[in-house]
């Protein structure tokens, strides 16, 4: 389908889904959320697809949040069909390795969506927040749950309940970020980033990504054990597991000689 806001690029393994509503700071509104829905479906079927980036245009926002306009005509109904919730709840499931690249504004459903997002890497104009209480409202796309899971319930609470914005450097003592780098770099260090990670075994990565979720959204300890030997089960049947181990035993054998 053709895209009206995000653009979608695939290289080497890589996608590069952008954000491109940079008239409105990449606001987000239905029919990018639509849009999304599309992309990634489309990547989740291609097996060629090995990592995704997510960035966005303009270089002044990665995402300022919903679209106010469309937003402040949303009821009640609007709210339980999860409109955003449903989308960020995909690309946090999305099987391969996500990393969020960020310049300039990342507020409100900005912020959430990148939450979503294995790792995230930001330029040093960027800023972060979660202002929904400002607005009546609050933040209820996950970061209720994803934010505390990743910088703790005290610091959470502070932004999800103030408003309050920080910086990429306090972003990054919080934990909240992975690497603090210049504007003009991110998207390249996004890749770079993503190198060590694709070196690896893909199937085995992806299985590890599905068990570190089931962790996260709080599995029992006997469901996180069954999960890792059924992971684990079907790597031992994978190609991939027998090559990577017939070249290591043929390099240490070779080192013998």
């Amino acid at each position: 389908m053709p895209y009206e806001t995000i653009r979608l690029d695939v290289d080497g393994g890589v996608a590069v889904l952008t954000i491109d509503r940079p008239e409105v700071r990449n606001a987000i509104n239905r029919q990018m959320v639509d849009e999304m829905h599309a992309a990634l479906g489309r990547l989740e079927a291609d097996p060629t697809v090995h990592a995704l980036i997510l960035t966005s245009s303009g270089g002044k926002a990665f995402m300022s949040g919903a679209d106010i306009a469309e937003l402040r005509d949303r009821r009640s109904a609007d709210a339980l069909e999860g409109i955003n919730a449903n989308l960020f709840a995909r690309l946090e499931r999305f099987p391969r390795p996500t990393v969020a690249a960020i310049v300039g504004w990342c507020l409100g459903g900005g912020c959430e969506l990148a939450l979503c997002c294995d790792y995230r890497i930001v330029g040093t104009s960027s800023r972060f927040g979660q202002p929904e209480v400002g607005l009546g409202i609050m933040a209820a796309a996950g970061a209720t749950r994803r934010l505390p899971a990743l910088i703790g319930l005290a610091a959470a609470r502070r932004l999800l309940m103030t408003g309050a914005l920080i910086d990429a450097q306090e972003a990054l003592a919080l934990g909240l970020v992975d690497r603090v780098v210049a504007d003009e770099e991110t998207l390249t260090s996004a890749r770079a980033w993503l190198e060590p990670i694709l070196a690896q075994a893909p199937a085995a990565v992806q299985g590890t990504k599905r068990a570190l979720q089931a962790w996260v959204h709080g599995a029992s300890e006997t469901e996180l054990l069954a999960l890792d030997n059924e992971i684990q089960s079907e790597l031992f049947e994978h190609p991939d597991k027998f090559a990577r181990m017939d070249a290591f035993l043929a390099k240490r054998a070779k080192k013998k000689e």
